[in-house]
């Protein structure tokens, strides 16, 4: 640096350029107690050693601990990634990078994914489900809508129901497999008028179904339509004609 004391620089890519100009002087000097010089020891020691870049330049990534839940999906920042069914319940260690999510355990990544923003929403790999819910990816939303409309309307109506209440595809069909599994217990026919029964009352959950199947409500006739309500005269009760 001393050699360029006396020199002005307008930008660094100058300062760089001289420094440059000047290095192999300094590495080829022969030590002044051990043989060689900077540039062999580099040569003999360094340069065997030195491994390739990274394809990925460096990118900052922050740490947060997330539990697994019974879905076996973690939560980060609003939306669920899933890992491997087996870790449900465990304490994971997150890595958040601007493009991924890393999963840990103790160290080890147990899981990856794409980022994803959308809060609410669900990043699931198949690999990672039980088998029962992988069995459920051969369903299709349509083929359970037909299943429920071969038993009856208003059980194709609350199968379509059940479809579009859940966010978690996963979880609406799992719903309607445990409706529409009422048959072989119940009947189709008795499935049907709870569900016809449900869709009135606006009771259209797997839950609501079963409690009116295993409660009898479903044999009970359908009340008549109620007459509309009128209020009666009174003295304190003013009309339209009050105010004309």
């Amino acid at each position: 640096m001393a050699r360029l004391r006396h020199h002005r620089f307008d930008t660094v890519a100058q300062v760089d350029a001289a420094i440059a100009g000047l290095l192999p002087s300094l590495n080829d000097r022969p030590f002044q107690k051990l043989p060689g010089s900077r540039a062999s020891v580099f040569t003999e020691l360094d340069a065997p050693a030195l491994m390739p870049l990274p394809a990925q330049r460096y990118e900052l990534a922050r740490f947060k601990t997330v539990k697994v839940h019974i879905d076996y999906h973690v939560e980060v920042d609003g939306h669920r990634y899933s890992v491997p069914h087996a870790l449900v319940g465990q304490s994971l260690e997150a890595r958040l990078t601007r493009g991924g999510v890393e999963l840990l355990l103790r160290g080890q990544r147990v899981a990856a994914h794409a980022r994803n923003d959308r809060r609410g929403g669900y990043t699931t790999v198949d690999a990672h489900m039980p088998a029962a819910h992988r069995a459920h990816r051969e369903w299709t939303p349509q083929r359970l809508i037909d299943w429920g409309q071969r038993i009856g309307v208003a059980t194709g109506e609350v199968v379509t129901r059940l479809l579009q209440m859940y966010k978690h595809p996963e979880h609406g069909y799992r719903s309607c497999l445990g409706l529409l599994s009422l048959s072989r217990r119940y009947g189709e026919s008795r499935l049907e008028a709870a569900c016809e029964r449900g869709l009135a009352l606006g009771a259209v959950r797997y839950r609501n179904v079963r409690d009116l199947l295993a409660n009898n409500r479903d044999l009970l006739p359908q009340d008549a339509g109620q007459p509309e309500w009128t209020s009666p005269a009174h003295a304190n009760v003013r009309g339209p004609g009050y105010y004309q």
